[in-house]
């Protein structure tokens, strides 16, 4: 039978093309049509129990039949080639795997929630705006017509600079909660530097 789009449909996966093949697992399958999906493209989500000897049947059966395992990153690759994330959205992809703290993956999620994106849109959206009245200015300068006052334009450069400086203010964070800083402990001889560590941990 056809696969209902964002319908999870229950089913039998079984170890190879004949009816009398021994059924592998029981299985929920999910389709997702494009281009509203996770890659933009038609997907299907295969849910199975967690046994690696059923998960590694499953995908030698996919293979048999002209399937392929993914190259690392490729479905956020091909996510960001179909529009369906931005470039930020997919580094925050790669920044979520690599979280080591809870810190690290909340930025990461936040990043991933498009929480950079909105803020990068917003200033784009500020400028584009006061562009397209300067240029609707100039293009009616007999008519007398004007889209936009001098201190408009003062006020709106200077909100989009105070935005950016913001956000590269916020990146420096970022880079040091992502990447860490390296510290150097300086000190007299057995005043404490070895254990600072372990008091870190326990307090």
């Amino acid at each position: 039978d056809l696969l209902l789009p964002r319908v999870a449909t229950w089913a039998q996966v079984q170890s190879g093309n004949s009816s009398a093949d021994a059924v592998l697992d029981e299985v929920v399958v999910t389709y997702f049509p494009g281009p509203r999906s996770s890659t933009g493209q038609d997907v299907v989500e295969v849910s199975a129990h967690g046994s690696p000897v059923v998960l590694d049947g499953i995908v030698r059966g996919a293979v048999a039949l002209g399937a392929r395992p993914a190259a690392p990153g490729e479905f956020t690759l091909r996510s960001f080639l179909n529009g369906r994330r931005d470039l930020v959205r997919c580094e925050a992809v790669r920044d979520r795997i690599d979280a080591e703290t809870p810190l690290q993956a909340r930025v990461a999620f936040d990043q991933l929630d498009g929480g950079l994106t909105r803020q990068i849109g917003q200033i784009e959206s500020r400028l584009f705006d006061l562009i397209a009245r300067l240029e609707a200015s100039l293009d009616f300068p007999d008519e007398g017509y004007r889209f936009v006052e001098r201190h408009d334009v003062v006020r709106d450069l200077d909100a989009a600079i105070h935005d950016v400086n913001t956000l590269l203010a916020s990146s420096e964070r970022g880079r040091v909660i992502r990447d860490g800083a390296t510290v150097a402990i300086v000190g007299r001889t057995n005043v404490g530097k070895s254990s600072l560590r372990s008091e870190e941990h326990t307090s």
